[in-house]
């Protein structure tokens, strides 16, 4: 009988993670890579931690967990948590979980330090002068004159360039699968050709030349040009599209313009680079 009753538990549970890896594996189909191995990596933490199925984890269990998380940066703790509140709404919205325990759970907020990583007009302008590879001088402008990411720089083949009556574009299969067109003006594009290759092959080749180049060596590049700049930051690649947002709506760009340049889903998004970097406050009427 014991016999009996513990196959039986082995048997639920068994069907038990075979519904969870189930839910996982809908919840995760489609993102991308990096993306998929984030949410992956916290998913695996907080089921190790658990060790429930995920349609019988309590709310109190999910604080156990967000307790267990002190000793991470906030920022961390926000990841895991809201890795997981994600996780549950999905599965209860395609009622493949009763009910969504996650959603009463607290995620820590974030303090905004974007503006803390906005590069100036001329340390941008010092970094492309000062930088002596040709081939590395041009990742830095294309990353500061098309605003795009670093996983889609590195995608980039020939076909994705088109020349145009003055200059060129490049059109972006980017985040959310979603395809824009960038307008590249004409002195950067005329320093883009310059580097040629052949039609399907990446426009920016790896020290070796035989395939693209990764986002590792893209970060490197962008660390040992602002060193070389003097800059007393060390700024990743990211750092230069904050810094094609900023400097583009210092020069009164529409922010529609720039929110579609940019690929963000909702103005809202761009609209945070008004609000760190603002041109106006009440505090320049008051006097001392």
């Amino acid at each position: 009988m014991q016999e009996e009753l513990i196959q039986n538990k082995q048997s639920i549970m068994s069907h038990d993670k075979n519904t969870d890896d189930k839910i996982i594996g809908l919840w995760l189909h489609g993102r991308s890579k990096n993306t998929i191995a984030a949410y992956s990596r916290d998913i695996r933490d907080f089921r190790k931690f658990i060790e429930k199925p995920l349609a019988k984890v309590t709310l109190e269990d999910l604080q156990r967990y967000a307790d267990s998380l002190y000793h991470f940066s906030t920022g961390t703790i926000r990841r895991r948590l809201s890795s997981v509140k994600s996780l549950y709404a999905f599965g209860y919205r395609v009622n493949l979980l009763p009910v969504n325990v996650a959603d009463p759970l607290r995620v820590p907020r974030l303090k905004d330090t974007l503006a803390e990583r906005i590069l100036t007009l001329s340390e941008v302008h010092r970094m492309f002068a000062l930088e002596k590879n040709y081939r590395n001088r041009i990742i830095l402008q294309f990353l500061y004159i098309t605003g795009i990411r670093v996983s889609e720089l590195v995608r980039l083949t020939w076909k994705d360039v088109q020349p145009r009556e003055i200059g060129g574009q490049v059109t972006i299969y980017g985040k959310g699968n979603e395809t824009r067109a960038i307008l590249i003006p004409n002195p950067l594009w005329e320093e883009l050709l310059g580097l040629e290759g052949a039609s399907d092959g990446p426009i920016f080749k790896s020290r070796k030349g035989d395939g693209h180049l990764n986002r590792t060596q893209v970060h490197r590049i962008v660390k040992n040009s602002a060193k070389t700049a003097g800059l007393s930051v060390s700024p990743s690649a990211h750092w230069l599209r904050h810094a094609h947002a900023s400097h583009a709506l210092d020069q009164k760009a529409p922010i529609h313009l720039v929110q579609t340049t940019l690929g963000h889903a909702n103005v809202a998004t761009t609209g945070r680079y008004l609000h760190v970097r603002p041109n106006e406050s009440s505090s320049t009427y008051l006097n001392l």
